[in-house]
Formats: structure tokens, C-alpha cells, sequence
């Protein structure tokens, strides 16, 4: 009678298994260090004042010729409007290759849940930009505060994102290795144009890597669940 039993056969999911869909293995731990980043770099933020305008006037000295002319590009390049049109194509490329608008919502979410509070932040802290009159080579005056850079908080959102959606797939180690050099790119950029203190991007950094696995936990495995079009596929049988 066992004999004639249906043979047992693994079963299959829908394609639906991307990293940035794999839930969080410590979401409390996940959540805590996200808004304890968020509390500490905006604590800090306030104290920082013109601490290392030496480097930064150091580092501005470079912002001559043809160097000028590159680190002026990217920071035009990764502006708030350029950046939300490369963020709406890459979901879009996402969306048709994985045939699953799932990881596409998840990779958008998880970039503008890091980028946009790093605003609210901004205006909360208030920090001054470096003063131009002190500069060697300054860029045009910026009007809005300095810290920490949203420039820099997408570019490394962006590539943690990235590299989420590629994990289990070849080009993951290129999508590393090309977004860590974007994100060095993007922080030379900023500090060299002198629109940033070092120390701005610097938090930067710090805040997306903190941030960004956080609004990954509560954007994707707490509330896409709950939206009938971003509910996770249920595994089928084969």
C-alpha cells in the first residue's frame, strides 16, 4: 500500500525568492540599532559645528580643473530629481526581469525609507554647510543645512538595495564591489566640492548602513504583507 502512494516531491515557490524579500533573522535587534543610529548621528549632529573645516579646506583644495569638473558632474548627477529618476528606471528593470513587482517595491522602499528622514534630519540639526569665504575653490552656495548628506544616504541606500535584490545571483559581487566604489566616489565628491564637511558624509555612511536593513525589516516584512498587490507568493506545489 506505501507503494502506492504518491511519491513525495519538493515543493516550489512562485518567483519570489529574492534577498531583499528574505525576512529579518533578528528584527528587534534590526530595529533597535536603526532608530538607535537615528537618535545618536542627530545628537551628534548638534555639536559638530566647524570641527573639521581644516579638512575640509584641505580636501577643497583639489576642486581645480578637470578634478573639478568630474566631482561637480556627480554631485549634479545624484541630485534629489536625477536621483529619484535613476531609482523609478532601476525599479522598472526590476520589475520586468524578475516578472514580480515584489522586489522592485521592495528595492524602492527600502531606498526611500533610508534617503528621506536623512531631510527631516537635516533641517532638524541645521547644521551650516563650509562657509565659502574660507574656501580655496568653493562650489555655488547651497541653501538648505549640510548634515548629513542626501546625496550620500542614497548612494549607499541605493547600493545596499542594489545589492539585496542581486544577492543570490552572479552579478552580486560586481554590484558590491561597483557601489562601494560609487559610494567612495559620492563622499569625495561632496567633501571635495567642500558643500559637505567631511564629517557630514561621514554620518552619512553611517546613518544608510544603519538605517537601511531597519526600513528593509518594517517596509518589507511588516507592511508589503499587508497590501493585497505586495502579499508574498504562497509556495506551490510542483
Amino acid at each position: 500500500m506505501i507503494d502506492d502512494a504518491p511519491p513525495l516531491r519538493p515543493r516550489r515557490r512562485e518567483p519570489d525568492a529574492n534577498g531583499i524579500l528574505v525576512r529579518s533573522a533578528y528584527p528587534l535587534s534590526t530595529l533597535a540599532i536603526g532608530i538607535g543610529a537615528v537618535l545618536l548621528l542627530t545628537v551628534v549632529g548638534f555639536f559638530l559645528g566647524t570641527v573639521d573645516i581644516g579638512l575640509a579646506t584641505a580636501l577643497n583644495e583639489l576642486h581645480t580643473g578637470a578634478l573639478r569638473a568630474f566631482t561637480d558632474g556627480v554631485y549634479h548627477a545624484i541630485s534629489p530629481v536625477p536621483a529619484i529618476i535613476v531609482t523609478v528606471v532601476v525599479t522598472g528593470v526590476i520589475w520586468a526581469v524578475q516578472r514580480n513587482i515584489r522586489p522592485a517595491a521592495a528595492f524602492a522602499g527600502v531606498v526611500a525609507i533610508t534617503w528621506v528622514p536623512s531631510a527631516i534630519v537635516k533641517e532638524l540639526v541645521h547644521r551650516a554647510r563650509p562657509d565659502v569665504s574660507v574656501l580655496p575653490h568653493p562650489f555655488p552656495v547651497q541653501p538648505d543645512p549640510g548634515y548629513p548628506s542626501g546625496h550620500t544616504v542614497f548612494m549607499v541606500a541605493f547600493t545596499i538595495a542594489l545589492c539585496w535584490v542581486l544577492r543570490d545571483t552572479r552579478w552580486h559581487g560586481a554590484a558590491v564591489v561597483l557601489g562601494t566604489v560609487a559610494v567612495v566616489v559620492v563622499w569625495f565628491s561632496v567633501t571635495i566640492d567642500a558643500v559637505h564637511y567631511p564629517t557630514d558624509a561621514l554620518a552619512s555612511v553611517a546613518w544608510a548602513l544603519a538605517v537601511a536593513p531597519a526600513a528593509r525589516l518594517v517596509w518589507v516584512d511588516w507592511l508589503m504583507p499587508r497590501l493585497p498587490v505586495l502579499r508574498p507568493a504562497r509556495p506551490i506545489a510542483r
